[in-house]
């Protein structure tokens, strides 16, 4: 008898298995693990064994052709960190042709088929990484001397600030369109959340070091005006005093330092359920996370045929708060001030981020309530009764859930929190130490430029990070 039961268990899951196998093969979950060793590569300071362990790693396969754009990001950082500054030039540059072209491309598939899971598209990147491969980029012309080409950087990042609202209207726009051909679309008003977000404070500082170096003070004041107003009118983001900045001495020079802290916010899933109610047409969304369950997330005027309760997920922007709480500054051994807060990187993602969440929240939302519906018919069908029909069913649940994966790609190096330093000094030629410190009042790391000269008319900007 016991025999007789383990052969039948052994076909029942047999049976079972291409539905189990099909379900792993739709899975699209993002993959990270492979970033590890390389972040802790970064955090023991070796930038440039990061770098070569990134392109062992891409050599490896381990960034699909539909994430090349997370490869030139990272490849970037991780090159300007190593002060490969043309290197990183190269990559930077090869990511926002990708982003531009990608971003118009990843919207005309989605709108084509709401079935169509993000992870599957390819990888067009967040705003906020977009905008700050035109900044770094910046960053990395200051350090070979090249001005002009650094302006241009500067121009583009805030062009990309001016254009970001009407970006997403547009996108918004293709969604609601959709295409004839979508038998399965769900009738859904893609609204996009404002953009707040227009005028940004590194930008303004760098090209007011640039002006004042140039001699034209006229504009290095306005580009300060603008700095001051980044802060005034967006306090969501600049939600910290405004930094001491100086463009110009009467009789001394202005040593400029940027700190480049920790890392930027990546993406995590965050889960939620679906409740229908084909009497009222309405969609409510629930919190599915062990911290808020049940609680609603939101709730949107669909309708739909029958009462159903499934789950999906999205994702949501989470910071990686750094160690280092004091940055000082040395020349020749001797303290000549600290860095303050410029930039929260973190605080600029979760803004630019929020147009594009709100498109990706209500598609999710459409394609879960189609999916979900066409898996309940699947499991009516498959309902046959006993431990095979059991099987079936829930092998098209787990399919459910595997091809409903968040898209948490994003790019891992970024800095999360930028500050600046600008001091009078005399002219002349010091050994500079920018010393990191943690909140215990330990010494995290520390960078010295030795033999560097100050000079009166000119730009001095040095740079320097720690990813603690």
């Amino acid at each position: 008898m016991a025999v007789a039961r383990s052969f039948a268990m052994r076909n029942l899951l047999r049976a079972a298995l291409p539905l189990v196998l099909l379900a792993g093969c739709s899975s699209v979950a993002t993959k990270k693990k492979f970033y590890e060793p390389i972040t802790a590569e970064l955090r023991s300071g070796n930038s440039a064994a990061a770098a070569r362990m990134l392109e062992a790693a891409r050599d490896k396969n381990k960034y699909a052709q539909k994430d090349r754009l997370l490869y030139f990001i990272d490849a970037g950082m991780l090159n300007h960190y190593a002060r490969s500054y043309d290197a990183s030039n190269t990559k930077l540059h090869l990511a926002e042709e990708a982003a531009e072209e990608l971003f118009t491309k990843s919207v005309s598939r989605a709108a084509a088929s709401l079935l169509l899971n993000d992870n599957v598209l390819e990888y067009s990147g967040e705003d906020y990484e977009v905008l700050y491969t035109n900044l770094i980029k910046a960053l990395n012309y200051i350090a070979l001397g090249a001005f002009d080409e650094a302006f241009v950087e500067i121009r583009r990042a805030n062009l990309k600030l001016e254009l970001l609202e009407q970006k997403y209207a547009d996108a918004a726009t293709q969604f609601q369109q959709g295409s004839p051909d979508d038998t399965d679309r769900v009738e859904i008003d893609y609204e996009v959340a404002k953009v707040r977000f227009h005028n940004d404070a590194l930008g303004r500082y760098l090209s007011m070091h640039i002006y004042a170096a140039d001699g034209k003070m006229d504009d290095a004041r306005i580009d300060h005006d603008f700095l001051v107003q980044a802060f005034r009118t967006q306090p969501h983001i600049y939600n910290f005093a405004i930094p001491e900045v100086k463009y110009y001495s009467q009789d001394r020079a202005i040593l400029s330092v940027v700190g480049l802290i920790g890392l930027a916010p990546v993406k995590e899933a965050l889960s939620l359920r679906i409740r229908t109610d084909k009497d009222l047409g309405l969609v409510q969304v629930l919190y599915d996370d062990p911290q808020n369950k049940g609680a609603e997330y939101g709730h949107l005027p669909v309708k739909v045929k029958a009462d159903y309760y499934f789950k999906f997920a999205i994702p949501k922007i989470m910071p990686r708060p750094s160690l280092v709480s004091v940055i000082r500054v040395l020349a020749n051994g001797k303290l000549i001030g600290e860095l303050q807060l410029l930039e929260d990187v973190g605080k600029v993602a979760e803004e630019t981020f929020a147009a594009k969440k709100s498109l990706v929240y209500l598609r999710t939302v459409a394609r879960a309530i189609t999916k979900g519906l066409a898996a309940h018919k699947l499991k009516k069908k498959m309902d046959t009764g006993g431990l095979s029909g059991w099987l079936k069913k829930a092998a098209v649940d787990v399919g459910t859930d595997l091809i409903e994966n968040a898209d948490l790609r994003s790019s891992q190096f970024l800095p999360g929190m930028i500050y600046v330093g600008d001091f009078e000094i005399e002219p002349g030629t010091y050994d500079i130490t920018i010393e990191f410190y943690l909140a215990d009042g330990s010494l995290a790391g520390e960078t010295t430029y030795s033999g560097y000269e100050v000079v009166r008319n000119g730009l001095n900007l040095i740079e320097a990070f720690s990813v603690q």
